[in-house]
C-alpha cells in the first residue's frame, strides 16, 4: 500500500523560479505512474529501494533506465514518461515540481537533459545537503511561500553543484557565460528601450550568432524570452499592486499602452485588466 505526503504550493508570484508541487511516496510494489507528461520540471529523488523509468528522449524514442536509491530522476515539461516501482524492494522518493525562467538554465547546469534525466551526484555531501532540502520542503507544507521558495533555491543550488555536467567542453562553458551575461541584462534592464541587438553588443557577440546559441541554450529566441519575462514582470504587478495599467506598461518597457496590452493578450490570451480582475489578490 502507498504511503504518500503530497502538497500544493499555494502561491504563483514569482517569476525565476517557482514552486507548484511536492511529496514524499513510498511505493508498494510494481506501484505505477503514467505514461503521462507535466507542465513543469520535476524531479524525483529516491530515498531507499529501487525502481524504473522510461522516458522520451530529446528524438521522441522511448528509453528505458534503472534507478536505485542515492540516484534520482527529471521529468521534463510535455515528456512522455512511466516511471514503476521495483517487485521485490520497491523504492521511496522525495519529489519536487518547479520551473520559472532561470530554470532550464539551471537543469542544465546540473548536466540534466531529456538525453540524459538520471541524477547522478558528484559529491556525497551536496548530495545529502540536496536530499535534506526535498525532505525538508516536502515536510513543511505550512510554512509560508517565502519560507518555502528559500529553501527550493537551496535545493537548486545543491542540486547543480552537486551534479555539475563534466560533459561540457571549454567552448560549453564559454556560451554558458555569455547566457549568463545575456540574462543578467535582461533582469536589470527590461524596463528601459532594449533590443536583441542591444543584448548582443553588451555581450561582444554578432546577432545572428547569439540568437543561435540563445535558442539553443534557453529554448526560445531573444525576442520571445524578453517578451515572456516583461509580460511576467507585468502580471506580478496587475496581481500584487493598483497601479494603472498605463503605469504598469510603463514599468515593463512599453509606453504605449495599447501596444503592452497587445503583447500581454499575445502571452496570456486576455488584457491586462481582465487578467487583473481574474487574479488579483484581494487587499
Amino acid at each position: 500500500m502507498n504511503e504518500t505526503v503530497f502538497s500544493v504550493f499555494p502561491n504563483e508570484n514569482f517569476v525565476d523560479l517557482n514552486l507548484y508541487q511536492f511529496g514524499r511516496e513510498q511505493c508498494s510494489p510494481a506501484h505505477s505512474f503514467g505514461p503521462a507528461s507535466r507542465n513543469h520540471y520535476l524531479f524525483h529523488y529516491v530515498l531507499s529501494g529501487t525502481g524504473k523509468l522510461m522516458a522520451d528522449n530529446s528524438r521522441g524514442v522511448t528509453c528505458e533506465y534503472q534507478i536505485r536509491s542515492g540516484q534520482g530522476f527529471m521529468i521534463f515539461p510535455r515528456q512522455v514518461n512511466t516511471y514503476i516501482a521495483d517487485q521485490k524492494l520497491p523504492w521511496e522518493y522525495v519529489w519536487i515540481e518547479f520551473d520559472g525562467m532561470k530554470a532550464r538554465e539551471i537543469i542544465e547546469m546540473a548536466g540534466l537533459t531529456p538525453d540524459h534525466p538520471v541524477y547522478h551526484a558528484s559529491y556525497k555531501d551536496l548530495r545529502e545537503s540536496m536530499m535534506n532540502e526535498m525532505v525538508y520542503i516536502a515536510g513543511h507544507s505550512g510554512e509560508s511561500p517565502f519560507h518555502l521558495i528559500g529553501h527550493l533555491y537551496l535545493f537548486i543550488d545543491y542540486l547543480s553543484r552537486s551534479a555539475a555536467s563534466t560533459r561540457l567542453t571549454s567552448g560549453g562553458r564559454v556560451r554558458d557565460f555569455y547566457i549568463r551575461e545575456a540574462l543578467n541584462y535582461i533582469e536589470h534592464n527590461f524596463q528601459n528601450d532594449i533590443s536583441v541587438e542591444g543584448i548582443a553588443s553588451f555581450c561582444g557577440l554578432n546577432r545572428t550568432y547569439f540568437g543561435r546559441i540563445f535558442k539553443e541554450t534557453v529554448g526560445s529566441s531573444p525576442q520571445q524570452f524578453l517578451l515572456n519575462y516583461r509580460m511576467a514582470k507585468a502580471a506580478e504587478l496587475l496581481k500584487l499592486t493598483t497601479l494603472s495599467i498605463s503605469d504598469i506598461g510603463n514599468a515593463v518597457g512599453y509606453p504605449n499602452q495599447l501596444h503592452f496590452s497587445r503583447a500581454f493578450k499575445n502571452v496570456y490570451g486576455i488584457s491586462p485588466r481582465e487578467w487583473r480582475n481574474r487574479n488579483q489578490i484581494a487587499r
